[in-house]
């Protein structure tokens, strides 16, 4: 079996981490020969990623794991598309610096047959069936191997300047089960993973930039920023 790119592994694994199963899963690049589709007829979440490596991927579900995920979630508001999108991120976001599109939840495995993927079984230890499967596609790649880095070059950049992105500022997280968050009532408490006075996250589209200060102009809150971080700082 020939190995699969760098950037797709690293993908599939990031991708595996966030997937809500009862253990760690594994993944194994699977040859898809003789016509065979491993995903036929599943529900997939496909999702388009432009950025300094362009791709697609795809994220197909057996009856078994769709149905069970659906269950956790526990609620009609909360769609599988919304439960899985931070998995997906994760995945894209191993590609470098870019803009994730919409998931889009259908029964499309066009993406799996296409001689230019890279097809992935992602499985429990131990359990025969798959838990999941995920492809994924590089359009193209604007890295300069020059400087090593992951640069997108002005050209391209210019095709997203009027893209809108989301700012977000973040005092603390922690993690809690689908199950806890529909739990929530008003007057619970979250605690959360920072302690009071310590700086915010400034987060680009999900994806932390610079560190800052919660502060409040004319009546409204805002934020002073204290530190922008370099690319190697963005690292999650």
């Amino acid at each position: 079996m020939t190995p699969a790119p760098t950037l797709h592994t690293g993908a599939v694994d990031a991708l595996a981490r966030l997937l809500p199963a009862s253990a760690p899963l594994e993944s194994a690049l699977w040859p898809v020969t003789n016509g065979e589709i491993p995903a036929a007829g599943m529900t997939t979440l496909t999702v388009d990623y432009l950025g300094a490596v362009s791709a697609e991927l795809s994220l197909a579900l057996p009856p078994a794991t769709e149905e069970a995920i659906r269950q956790a979630g526990g609620s009609s508001s909360i769609s599988i598309g919304d439960v899985l999108r931070p998995a997906l991120e994760a995945a894209a976001e191993t590609l470098g610096a870019g803009v994730l599109g919409d998931v889009a939840a259908e029964t499309s495995a066009a993406l799996f047959a296409d001689p230019e993927s890279s097809v992935f079984r992602i499985s429990e230890p131990g359990r025969a069936e798959p838990f999941a499967w995920f492809a994924i596609r590089i359009r193209h790649s604007d890295i300069r191997s020059s400087n090593g880095g992951a640069d997108i070059s002005a050209h391209k950049m210019g095709r997203i300047h009027d893209v809108e992105m989301a700012l977000s500022v973040v005092i603390g997280r922690t993690r809690m089960t689908v199950a806890n968050v529909l739990g929530l009532e008003p007057g619970d408490v979250v605690d959360l993973d920072r302690s009071a006075g310590a700086p915010a996250d400034i987060l680009l589209n999900g994806r932390l930039i610079a560190h800052g200060e919660v502060v409040v102009v004319d009546q409204e809150y805002g934020v002073r920023v204290t530190k922008i971080l370099d690319a190697a700082e963005t690292i999650d």
